[in-house]
């Protein structure tokens, strides 16, 4: 927690133009940050699927029922 904060603060100290992009991004998700180092865990698996879901749902544009569109969708991805 200690090395992020250090490093976080160098760069800040440093004043380049591009890390004050993300610095407030990192400020707001310091602990997911952390988290993964900890747990080596990733949201990556879920950002899949809704990648998939968009695909989906794109393809299938003309779809005019909700319940038809959730059952597909369950039948190719469940």
């Amino acid at each position: 927690m200690s090395k992020l904060a250090k490093w976080h603060e160098k760069l800040a100290q440093a004043e380049f133009k591009s890390f004050n992009t993300i610095s407030i991004p990192i400020q707001n998700h310091y602990q997911t940050i952390l988290n993964y180092f900890d747990n080596r865990s990733t949201n990556a698996s879920a950002e899949s699927f809704n990648a998939k879901i968009k695909a989906f749902r794109n393809q299938f544009r003309g779809v005019r029922k909700v319940d038809f569109f959730l059952f597909r969708l369950t039948k190719l991805f469940a």
